[in-house]
């Protein structure tokens, strides 16, 4: 037995002989201070590594000659191998520690040997000045802190005050990082900080990511994680975010779709918020910006050929080669005003030559056509058809105000009015979308592009009709249905209206005309073509003046012949 073991028995029995009173002392209770110093001796052998001798194997224990009275017992279980099978044998050297007595007999443990060569080479290849990051798994706790240990089973101290966790459940069974912060070569005790491994952490992000700012170049990062928001990459031992907003000028895209984990590719850093530690990084910024290319070199009206990138139910965006994106919205597909999905005429992938019609690189917008490089149908009818054509075509759309006949390439309007000779008929009421119906072009407007068609003027209106059973001269009877400061407006049969301007209503006051009086007058004239009678009850009174004066000339020439037959008897 060495002296430093010797003194440190002596040490333990003298500080217990001191906690008891003198006073306090029996002679039957005296301490056996050779069993102490015994004792003393098997405390300072505990932990100790020593190399046994195997003497034994039976079934779950292995006696192992230690130097001792009695052979050490080790657990065959710490000398087992995954298939069951014991790894020594008998006459094999073997490294344990004394972990205990019983009955004069040390207990030994082989695992806690091999544990305690591994932190004596640990401590042996380790300063307390060596910056070294440890990766650690908390196994256990006690008052004073947590116990953690290593891939190779070295156990390490982590302090309370040293763990930068508030609730001490936190860490069980996690992983962290830890750094050295103070070795006891003479306890073999090695202990460990957590928070010093993030105080180092944060101030050497700090410093890379303001080294990063300032340096405002690109950098190569690899990316870490992709998410449908954006992806994390590491730059210098830092993460930082690529926003998907960051990744293309096109505009926010999906990182999956471009790239995998692991890739290594150019960014630039864009922001840091010191409050969150949050370093935002960007892809398109460490690339050439295409919008400087075109801005000098695209005009509006120019014509260029793109690929249709993607289809929504309002429009396209089409891809120009050059990571820009230009919008195509469904009103400029097709000269079609009945378009009910962009797919219906285009389709992803499909490259087609459009004309830009509004492009502003500040505001990194672009608006292009299709239809604007298609053939006009309005063209294509002007050659085709005139005014009077009388033609076929389908219903599209129905209004209040009428229909919308498709005509070629075209559609036409039939106004309500021009739907039929009655006016209380609507569009509405007499037509279904996708009706047939044959129509007559009775206006074209080059300018405007609008067509004008008429249904009532292929048949025979209400005053044609009239027209062809009475003349001008005629006496009619008729109902005021409309009195205007020019005239009143006269229906004389069902949907059949004369007028009677103010200066041919003779000797009849205007003020007492009302809606709905009963009215005769004489018709002037009957234009079935324009549509139009005139009435005058002025002209009506010269007529009955007229009647009266035959009547009476009549009487008058009876009367004469009478008196000249008299005289010739």
């Amino acid at each position: 037995m060495c002296q430093k073991s010797i003194k440190k028995g002596y040490k333990m029995v003298n500080e217990a002989n001191k906690a008891v009173h003198t006073d306090a002392v029996d002679e039957h209770e005296e301490m056996d201070f050779a069993a102490m110093l015994e004792e003393s001796f098997k405390d300072s052998e505990r932990d100790a590594l020593i190399n046994g001798v195997v003497v034994a194997i039976k079934e779950d224990v292995i006696l192992v000659d230690v130097g001792k009275k009695s052979e050490g017992r080790l657990n065959a279980s710490e000398v087992t191998d995954e298939n069951g099978n014991i790894t020594c044998k008998v006459g094999d050297v073997i490294a344990v520690v004394i972990t205990g007595f019983r009955n004069e007999r040390p207990a030994v443990s082989h695992k806690k040997a091999l544990r305690k060569g591994h932190i004596k080479s640990f401590i042996a290849e380790y300063k307390e000045e060596d910056d070294v990051v440890l990766d650690v798994k908390i196994t256990g706790k006690n008052k004073g802190g947590f116990i953690a240990e290593n891939t190779e089973g070295i156990e390490f101290f982590l302090p309370r005050s040293q763990a930068a966790v508030k609730d001490m459940n936190a860490l069980l069974g996690k992983s962290l990082k830890v750094k050295i912060i103070k070795i006891d070569t003479d306890t073999e005790s090695i202990i460990i900080s957590r928070k010093k491994f993030l105080d180092d952490e944060r101030k050497k992000r700090k410093e890379i990511v303001q080294e990063l700012i300032d340096r405002d170049e690109v950098v190569e990062g690899t990316i870490k994680k992709i998410t449908t928001y954006g992806m994390f990459v590491d730059v210098g031992g830092i993460d930082g975010l690529v926003h998907y907003s960051e990744i293309s000028y096109k505009g926010p895209v999906n990182p999956g779709t471009l790239y995998k984990e692991g890739e290594v590719i150019p960014v630039k850093a864009i922001k840091y918020d010191k409050d969150k530690r949050h370093l935002s990084l960007s892809v398109k910024a460490a690339m050439p910006d295409p919008w400087d290319e075109i801005k000098d070199e695209l005009e509006t009206g120019d014509s260029i050929q793109v690929t249709i990138s993607n289809i929504e139910p309002y429009g396209a965006f089409v891809d120009l080669g050059n990571d820009i994106e230009g919008f195509l919205h469904i009103s400029e597909i097709s000269w079609d005003k009945n378009i009910k999905h962009p797919r219906d005429y285009i389709e992803e992938g499909q490259v087609v030559d459009v004309e830009v019609i509004e492009i502003d690189a500040k505001e990194r917008r672009l608006r292009v056509s299709l239809k604007n490089v298609l053939p006009k149908p309005f063209d294509d009818f002007m050659k085709k058809f005139k005014v009077g054509d009388v033609v076929k075509g389908a219903i599209t759309t129905i209004t209040n105000f009428g229909a919308f006949v498709k005509i070629g390439g075209i559609e036409g309007l039939l106004h309500n009015e021009d739907a039929s000779w009655d006016r209380n008929n609507k569009c509405k009421e007499l037509f279904a979308v996708a009706d047939e119906v044959e129509v007559k072009i009775v206006k074209i407007d080059e300018e405007n592009e609008k067509v004008s068609l008429s249904k009532k003027e292929l048949e025979d209106s209400p005053i044609q009709k009239y027209a062809k059973s009475h003349e001008n001269g005629d006496i009619v009877h008729g109902k005021i249905r409309d009195i205007k400061e020019f005239g009143i407006f006269v229906e004389l049969e069902e949907n059949v209206d004369a007028l009677i301007r103010k200066e041919d209503l003779g000797q009849v006051n205007e003020a007492d005309l009302k809606i709905g009086d009963e009215i005769e007058a004489a018709i002037t004239f009957i234009d079935d073509k324009k549509n139009r009678i005139r009435l005058s009850v002025r002209r009506l009174s010269k007529l009955k003046e007229r009647e009266a004066l035959k009547e009476i000339n009549k009487e008058e020439k009876m009367t004469l012949g009478d008196i000249l037959k008299d005289q010739l008897k």
